[in-house]
């Protein structure tokens, strides 16, 4: 069974500033700020929720259909999905534009400047979901704002079961906007800080959102997550890493697990182990798709964990 996944497409590019911003930044001088951090250690990662969705269930043994818009700048990235074997024919192309793009400056505190350039992702309504591409299960993932309303409009409508995932972009939703996706959704799956948002936006707690659909999925980081579903909280735990190196991607992989576990039908404690497990693989490699355990290695890991495999 397919999974279509919707959302962005990036490149990441991530500066190292071996110093503290603190130690260059005046307080009083704010009002007027002018500053240039060195960064003498940089690299360029591959990202972007629906490329970091796609990479993980290609590691599940799935062969997802990856919607997003693009710009002119893809091709290195294009090669990199054909190599992967994740097919590009949903990508769109968009004249004149780069692909989205996130520079990221951290400092020893590990704090971070972010610049985030959304290019193409802006024109991702040009992308329609169709019943003819074959999906049984779909993500609506961070996206542009447009895209994102359309999709899950036309995933309603073509009754494709799906997954409303608003990320990093639940802040461009009005409380109006935010309650129609969320009806037409059969899912929903936030982290603890959207969680809140959410709550704070629509005004209604987690537990009244999670009786409109067939489950509300909370990510926890450290502590694990949460799934509400069939009128239970299911306490999902988290997997101990082999080392914590970077958690940029890390939802993205937990989502994959979810997706691979429910459109194989699995129970939800299940589905929840599965996401946690790759969770705690990507954590402990550095940018979003440099991690690579063979399917075998991923059972293996969720055995070890729980003591079970959901495999048949």
């Amino acid at each position: 069974m397919q999974i279509l996944v919707t959302g962005s497409i990036a490149y990441d590019t991530i500066m190292v500033f071996p110093d503290r911003f603190k130690n260059h930044l005046l307080a009083d001088q704010l009002h007027i700020l002018n500053v240039c951090f060195l960064t003498p250690e940089m690299r360029r990662e591959f990202g972007g929720t629906a490329g970091n969705i796609c990479y993980n269930l290609k590691l599940l043994g799935t062969d997802p259909l990856l919607m997003a818009t693009v710009g002119e700048d893809i091709d290195p990235y294009l090669g990199r999905l054909e190599r992967l074997g994740i097919g590009t024919q949903l990508l769109k192309r968009i004249p004149g534009q780069f692909t989205a793009q996130a520079f990221i400056t951290t400092d020893l505190d590990d704090n971070q400047i972010t610049a985030f350039h959304p290019g193409a992702m802006n024109d991702s309504h040009q992308n329609h979901v169709d019943a003819r591409q074959g999906a049984r299960l779909a993500i609506v993932g961070p996206d542009g704002k447009q895209g994102m309303q359309q999709h899950a409009r036309e995933c309603a409508q073509h009754e494709i079961p799906f997954v409303f995932d608003p990320g990093q972009g639940l802040p461009m939703f009005s409380a109006e906007e935010l309650n129609e996706l969320i009806a037409l959704a059969d899912y929903v799956a936030v982290n603890d800080y959207e969680g809140k948002l959410l709550q704070e936006r629509t005004g209604r707690t987690l537990d009244a959102i999670s009786r409109e659909v067939k489950a509300l999925v909370v990510t926890l980081g450290a502590n694990g997550s949460m799934v509400h579903a069939t009128g239970k909280r299911y306490e999902i735990p988290s997997v101990k890493a082999e080392a914590l190196v970077d958690p940029t991607g890390c939802g993205d992989a937990y989502r994959a697990g979810l997706l691979y576990g429910m459109v194989n039908g699995w129970d939800w404690p299940s589905t929840g182990r599965l996401g946690a497990v790759m969770g705690a693989i990507k954590i402990a490699h550095r940018g979003a798709q440099n991690h690579g355990p063979s399917r075998d290695e991923i059972e293996e890991r969720y055995k070890t964990a729980f003591g079970f495999t959901p495999w048949r």
